[in-house]
């Protein structure tokens, strides 16, 4: 009997140890879905190689990419999307373009971090990876209670975007004067800076000036004719900064705009947008000091030259973001025991990438992120 009663004990733990050998070895599977092939392939194999150096970082066996090819396009992206879901995945990085999730709700019991930035419309299973708009106004925010800054106008373009930043002013209650929006075109949106500014009123504020001056007579009158002539305008401006939520060339044109009717980054703040360190804002002097909130920049810099060092290529933004989705996706799984649940998007966490701090609650992801001005033809980290 004692012997039988010996065997049996034997026999459960050479299953227990079995089954936690099988255990061992099996692999954790996420998805990754990016376009590589078509005009864009050109990203995704930029991602690939991210990714690589992400696994290579965390170095653990457990974990295994599969990488799909959506070639840019929402019905591939769900097709890819389903053989992964009948390969055992549940988790999947991607897409890269926001118009590629618009079917990926019929997968109801997989859990999507895109790449995008956008937080409105997206299916309840797709969770915005990228550098959203609240994440960005929410760093400005702090950056305004710092200089007591209340009275901003948000200038903002006729474009898809508008909503993303409407959305963004309403959930940071970022204090504000007045939303003002623009026509991108550039004989409109001159007229419409003017028209914000008060540009005519000023001006003639400055022409009846000089006229009652010249009517009388008092000790240097005639220096101070000189004086007003150097001035373009007179008068105050009614906002202490503008936030304009534009990019590249369209930023340029609206800070443009702003000189040309005498309201300069010298008597206002000038506050956008992540501009990603863009280096051709270092030779627009006349904008400096020109204020935006951004990924960690050592990081960024670092970041780009291991990409380069290890493939002989330039790094972007996505590549960037992709090595922090990796390990952010590990270190949710490490943290809820290597078990995949979709639990592990909706509760309260912190991982700290390259990129900053993710911030994890109910299946949104928002940035902690750090804030930069140009002045001097330099990059400065104001905190």
């Amino acid at each position: 009997m004692k012997t039988l009663i010996k065997l049996l004990i034997f026999s459960i733990l050479g299953v227990c140890l079995f089954n936690q050998n099988i255990l061992a070895s099996e692999k954790i599977k996420i998805g990754l879905i990016i376009p590589l092939s078509g005009e864009n392939s050109f990203i995704g194999e930029r991602i690939i190689k991210s990714t690589r150096m992400a696994i290579n970082k965390i170095n653990d066996d457990r974990i295994e990419i599969i990488p799909r090819d959506t070639k840019s396009n929402p019905i591939d992206a769900l097709k890819v999307s389903k053989e992964l879901y009948k390969n055992n995945v549940r988790i999947i990085i991607g897409p890269v373009f926001n118009e590629s999730t618009k079917y990926l709700d019929d997968l109801k019991e997989v859990t999507f971090i895109s790449f995008t930035n956008k937080l409105i419309d997206n299916p309840k299973n797709v969770i915005s990876a990228g550098v959203n708009a609240v994440s960005q106004l929410q760093t400005i925010k702090k950056f305004n209670e710092k200089n007591s800054l209340s009275e901003s106008v948000f200038l903002i373009p006729r474009s898809q975007f508008k909503k993303e930043i409407e959305e963004a002013i309403y959930k940071t209650k970022i204090k504000h004067k007045e939303v003002f929006y623009y026509d991108r075109e550039a004989t409109k949106l001159t007229k419409q800076i003017e028209d914000l500014t008060n540009y005519q009123i000023r001006k003639d504020n400055l022409k009846y000036e000089i006229k009652r001056i010249e009517s009388l007579s008092f000790k240097d009158k005639e220096k101070k004719i000189q004086n007003l002539k150097k001035k373009d305008t007179l008068g105050k401006i009614n906002f202490d900064s503008v936030i304009i939520a534009d990019f590249d060339e369209n930023l340029k044109s609206v800070a443009t705009s702003l000189l040309y009717t005498d309201v300069s980054p010298k008597r206002i703040n000038y506050i956008t947008l992540n501009q990603w360190f863009d280096e051709s804002l270092l030779k627009e002097n006349s904008l400096h000091p020109i204020y935006f909130p951004s990924v960690n920049k050592s990081n960024y810099k670092l970041f780009m030259n291991d990409f380069k060092y290890a493939y002989g290529l330039d790094g972007d933004q996505l590549s960037f973001l992709s090595y922090d989705l990796i390990g952010l996706v590990y270190f949710l799984i490490y943290e809820n025991n290597f078990k995949v649940s979709k639990k592990i998007f909706y509760k309260k966490n912190k991982f700290k990438g390259k990129i900053g701090i993710f911030e994890i609650n109910k299946n949104t992801i928002t940035h902690q992120l750090n804030f930069y001005g140009i002045e001097d033809n330099k990059f400065k980290k104001i905190f």
